[in-house]
C-alpha cells in the first residue's frame, strides 16, 4: 500500500511539472516571438535582411508584410513548445533528485548535469518541429513554399530524405545544448541559492504553505533567471546559427553547401562571415529575446509550481 501511495505521488508530481512546465514555455516564447522571427533572419542571412540590423529588420518585416507577420511561425513553435519545455522541466526535477542522492546535498555539479540532461532529452524529442518552425519563420510573404505546419512536414520529409531531413542541424544542437542547458539551469539554481542564502530580506517572501521555506519574489526570479538565460547563450550561440545554417540550408539553392555537416557548416560560416558577422551574427537580437525569455521561462514555471503546490518553500541557514 506504501508503494502505490508513493507511485500515485510520483505520478502526480510528474503530472503538475510537466504541466507547469509547458505553460512556462508557452508564456516566455510567446512573449519573444517577433524578436525570435527577426533573430532567424539575420542569422541565416535571409536576402532581404542582408543589411538589416535588429530595429531595421522589425520595421522592415512590419511595413513589407504586416504586424502580424512577425508572430509567423509562432503556431509552429507552440505545438513544439510545450512538449519540449514541459519535458525539459520535468527531466531536470527527476535527474536533479536522482544526482542530488548522488552527489550529496552540499554539491551543485548535479545541477549542471541535470540541465544539461533535460535539454538533451526535451530537444531530442521535439526537434522536427524546431526545424520546421525555422522553415516558416524564414519565409517572406508573396515567397511562400510552405503553406503551414503539415505541409512544410511531409514536403521536407518526402522532398529531403525523410526523418533524417528533420533532425538536419541535430548534432550541432546537441553538442550546444549541453553547455546551454546545463549553465542555464545550474546559474538559475545557483543565484536562486545565493539570493536565499545572502539576501533573504530583499529577494524572498515566507511561503505561503507556511512550511518556515523561503520562495524568491517575481523580481528576484526575473533577475536570477534573466542572468542565467543571457550567459548561457553568450556560451552556446555558435552552434545554434550552426544548427539554423543546416535546417535552412536547402530553403535556396545558393546555400545548399551548409547542409552537409556540423563541422564542415561551422567553419564554412566561418571562413565567409568571420566571427562577429558569422558566428555570433543576430546575438544583439539574441541577448534582447534570451533574457527575458528565460526570465519569464523560469519565474512563470516556479509560480506555476507555487499554485500547484509543488513549490512549499526551501529552509536554508541564511547569513555568510
Amino acid at each position: 500500500m506504501a508503494t502505490k501511495t508513493t507511485e500515485n505521488k510520483n505520478l502526480v508530481f510528474i503530472a503538475k511539472s510537466f504541466a507547469a512546465g509547458g505553460i512556462a514555455g508557452m508564456v516566455s516564447k510567446s512573449a519573444v516571438a517577433p524578436l525570435d522571427r527577426v533573430k532567424i533572419l539575420l542569422q541565416a542571412h535571409n536576402p532581404h535582411h542582408e543589411t538589416n540590423g535588429v530595429l531595421r529588420a522589425l520595421r522592415h518585416v512590419v511595413q513589407k508584410e504586416s504586424v502580424l507577420a512577425l508572430y509567423k511561425g509562432n503556431g509552429a513553435q507552440m505545438v513544439r513548445m510545450f512538449p519540449y519545455a514541459a519535458t525539459q522541466f520535468t527531466s531536470f526535477e527527476m535527474y536533479k533528485k536522482k544526482l542530488g542522492e548522488f552527489f550529496g546535498p552540499t554539491s551543485h555539479i548535479d545541477k549542471f548535469i541535470a540541465g544539461a540532461g533535460a535539454g538533451v532529452t526535451a530537444v531530442t524529442l521535439t526537434y522536427p518541429l524546431d526545424t520546421i518552425r525555422a522553415r516558416l519563420a524564414f519565409q517572406i510573404s508573396g515567397e511562400h513554399i510552405y503553406t503551414g505546419i503539415v505541409h512544410a512536414a511531409t514536403t521536407i520529409f518526402k522532398e529531403e530524405g525523410g526523418i533524417r531531413a528533420l533532425y538536419r542541424g541535430f548534432t550541432p544542437t546537441l553538442m550546444g545544448m549541453v553547455p546551454y542547458a546545463g549553465t542555464s539551469f545550474y546559474m538559475f539554481e545557483y543565484l536562486k541559492f545565493g539570493c536565499m542564502k545572502y539576501l533573504p530580506q530583499f529577494t524572498c517572501n515566507p511561503c505561503q504553505k507556511n512550511t518556515g521555506g523561503l520562495v524568491l519574489t517575481v523580481p528576484a526570479k526575473l533577475l536570477c533567471g534573466g542572468f542565467a538565460g543571457a550567459l548561457a547563450q553568450s556560451i552556446s550561440y555558435p552552434m545554434e546559427v550552426t544548427r539554423r545554417r543546416m535546417q535552412l540550408a536547402l530553403m535556396n539553392p545558393e546555400t545548399s553547401h551548409y547542409a552537409h555537416s556540423m563541422f564542415s557548416t561551422l567553419a564554412r560560416v566561418y571562413r565567409d562571415h568571420g566571427i562577429v558577422k558569422g558566428l555570433y551574427r543576430g546575438m544583439s537580437i539574441n541577448y534582447l529575446r534570451a533574457t527575458p525569455m528565460m526570465a519569464i521561462s523560469f519565474s512563470t514555471y516556479e509560480l506555476v509550481k507555487q499554485v500547484l503546490n509543488l513549490d512549499t518553500g526551501i529552509q536554508i541557514k541564511t547569513g555568510s
